[in-house]
């Protein structure tokens, strides 16, 4: 049974709001009977975990920046002693790295170089040499880079190796005192060894202004705060909006003192090494607090979470409360049975249908399928899809699919006109097809049909347009409709491989004889269009680059060959095909002469013919120069070389001509087709 659309989602938002209204109504019954459970222990287990991630973050960009910084230096990439390199990396790693205050590097002899981040807009770099002199310079990050702001030089009392990072122990380590004064910060430092000789210690360093920022973005109740204090209840971090590298830590926070309290009430009951939360309750000035301490992953350092009891609800809050919550949830499953009502019955039947259409869109008739479906609509739609397909599928056989494709997605149908475009244009004969198809009349059909079959296949394979069929003749073109930079490259692997095609395919002439084909290739400007009338059209090419094509295919009777190119198709495919000068020709109806080549395969597959063809070319060269003696010693060297040789016999007959008959002045060796 089908159901329309306007049904199908009626009764989804239907069956939404029933199951809606019966879950809020159990949950409401349920929660009723039920008293909140404490606050503070799901505010503290939130905070922890989120602190907990934002450690872990900080430790292994501390860690990743370290890595990074120290196998560069110990495998020699970058020499330490490079100081514009070393600025240029650490800053790199200051930069790549948000939480990352400073990157350091200190010398045994107290020599010292850091890059220090001055809040998230500007940095500076610190450098303290043999003369006991520090030099700041301060940098602005302006349009993605670094600009010089200003410099200063003054006196330091800072020693590097009295530092407790400096002994590189692998380890996190506290610090107060930097080059430029003290402020709380820990460090990881690692020694650098080259070549089995420890040069420096190099130190990441994380200013905890950031893990105050970053406790400012928590969300911690309704007035609670969350504090990082050591065994002596000093600040380590507490929550700042605007804390950076610029500003101190403060400890104005409201809650401060009662974590402060909280941490010296524990005493020795609460372990900051240990594993396990310590609860404690604080009264100051007359409220009271509910406080948890939390130790975290750096040693001796702990989470405080304050919560005031204020922020306990009571039994009838807290039934409000998770009724919300609980109506909330049951909207989403409510929201997720219809979503997945209307996915399994609207929005999957629809997905496939556009797929078709997809399928139509791009011309893949064969890819097309119907869909059934429980809604008339669709199902129809389906079916009228499928109908088009098979409507569309009898135009691939007339005209080439990619302009079908083009004619489907953009909607505007064939019109008369064209336009000039560089592309290449390929015909294709069959060796003594007259006579054949003379001797076996309508038995020729087969053969032919297998044939065009034949090249066809490769023709479509390489990219190729098929323009028509002439008898046994086949015209086909690259770089239309759809532009092709590569159209002379891929014309010619086109036509060797419909040549390895033929031959492999085997078939043969009413005399057993394998049929051979001869194909002309010719590249250039050439009009390309809908050419015709207003109730006729074809999609073709014309101009004179095209003639020229169908000429060299016929001018493979004279040389013996298989395939001739045209000079501006050798000229586009360039070193990426392998080819032989055959001769100066001006092809029948053209005045002039133009070089033409025979295609022998692609860049790499002839280089056991190189001899033969470097043999031909120095005879054409001395035949060009008048010079029929040596030009006869090199075309028979060719023809020794390669006993299959046709065009090497002609040329040899012809110089044996001009050496018995010399031509009169201003002979350029031109040969002059006399037929077409």
């Amino acid at each position: 049974m089908r159901i329309g659309v306007r049904s199908a989602i009626s009764a989804l938002v239907l069956t939404s709001i029933a199951v809606s209204a019966i879950m809020v109504h159990l949950l409401w019954w349920r929660t009723a009977n039920r008293v909140s459970q404490t606050l503070a222990d799901t505010i503290n287990d939130q905070i922890v975990s989120a602190v907990g991630d934002q450690l872990q973050s900080i430790t292994t960009e501390a860690r990743s920046a370290s890595i990074a910084v120290r196998a560069l230096l110990t495998e020699k990439v970058l020499d330490i002693g490079d100081a514009k390199r070393r600025k240029f990396v650490f800053l790199s790693q200051l930069q790549a790295q948000p939480t990352i205050s400073w990157v350091a590097f200190g010398w045994p002899n107290n020599s010292f170089f850091a890059v220090h981040k001055l809040g998230d807009d500007a940095v500076e770099t610190l450098e303290i040499g043999a003369d006991r002199k520090l030099r700041i310079e301060q940098y602005a990050f302006d349009e993605g880079e670094f600009k010089l702001r200003n410099s200063r030089v003054e006196d330091t009392k800072y020693l590097v190796t009295e530092q407790e990072w400096y002994s590189g122990s692998d380890l996190w380590s506290r610090l107060t005192v930097h080059p430029t004064g003290e402020r709380p910060a820990a460090a990881f430092a690692v020694p650098i060894e080259v070549d089995d000789v420890r040069v420096g210690v190099l130190a990441i360093i994380i200013e905890l202004t950031r893990v105050s920022n970053f406790l400012s973005q928590l969300t911690v109740g309704k007035s609670a705060g969350a504090f990082i204090l050591d065994p002596q209840g000093n600040a380590i971090a507490a929550p700042d909006a605007n804390a950076d590298e610029l500003t101190p830590l403060k400890t104005d926070h409201p809650l401060f003192p009662v974590a402060v309290d909280a941490i010296r009430q524990a005493g020795s009951a609460y372990k900051a090494e240990g594993p396990q939360a310590f609860h404690t309750a604080v009264v100051r000035d007359g409220k009271a607090y509910k406080t948890v301490l939390t130790p975290i992953s750096f040693p001796g350092w702990s989470l405080v979470t304050v919560v005031p009891e204020s922020e306990f609800l009571g039994p009838v809050q807290a039934t409000i409360r998770n009724l919300l919550i609980g109506l909330a949830v049951m909207i989403a499953l409510a929201g997720l049975l219809s979503a997945w009502l209307a996915q399994r019955l609207i929005a999957a039947p629809l997905i496939k249908v556009v797929n078709e259409i997809r399928h139509v869109e791009r011309f893949d008739l064969d890819k097309v399928q119907r869909h059934p479906s429980r809604l008339a609509e669709i199902a129809n739609l389906s079916g009228a899809i499928g109908d088009m397909a098979q409507g569309l599928a009898a135009f691939r056989k007339y005209i080439p699919a990619d302009l079908v494709r083009r004619l489907v997605s953009d909607g505007n149908g064939a019109r008369l006109g064209g336009a000039v475009r560089p592309m290449s244009v390929m015909f294709i004969d069959l060796a003594g097809f007259t006579g054949m198809s003379e001797r076996l009349g309508d038995r020729i059909i087969p053969l032919l049909s297998r044939y065009l079959d034949v090249v066809s296949a490769q023709i479509q394979d390489g990219g190729g347009t098929i323009d028509k069929f002439i008898g046994d003749a086949v015209m086909a073109f690259w770089g239309a409709p759809s532009p092709n930079p590569d159209h002379a490259v891929d014309c010619c692997r086109a036509a060797l491989a419909c040549q390895r095609a033929v031959e492999a395919a085997g078939i043969t002439d009413d005399h057993g004889e394998k049929v051979r084909i001869r194909i002309g290739i010719n590249s250039g400007d050439m009009l390309v269009g809908n050419i015709g009338s207003e109730v006729r059209l074809n999609y073709t090419v014309i101009g004179d680059a095209v003639n020229i094509a169908s000429r060299l295919e016929s001018t493979n009777k004279s040389y013996g060959s298989t395939i001739i190119i045209g000079p501006e198709t050798r000229r586009m495919a360039g070193e990426r095909i392998v080819v032989r000068e055959l001769d100066r020709l001006a092809v029948y109806g053209r005045a002039g002469g133009l070089q033409i080549y025979e295609l022998l395969g692609m860049a790499g597959e002839c280089d056991d013919r190189r001899e033969w063809i470097a043999a031909y070319e120095a005879g054409l060269a001395a035949w060009r120069t008048g010079d029929f003696t040596a030009a006869l010693g090199r075309f028979e060297q060719a023809r020794k070389l390669n006993g299959l040789d046709a065009a090497s016999p002609l040329m040899i007959e012809r110089c044996k001509h001009q050496i018995e008959n010399p031509t009169a002045e201003g002979w350029d060796g031109t040969t002059v087709a006399r037929t077409k």
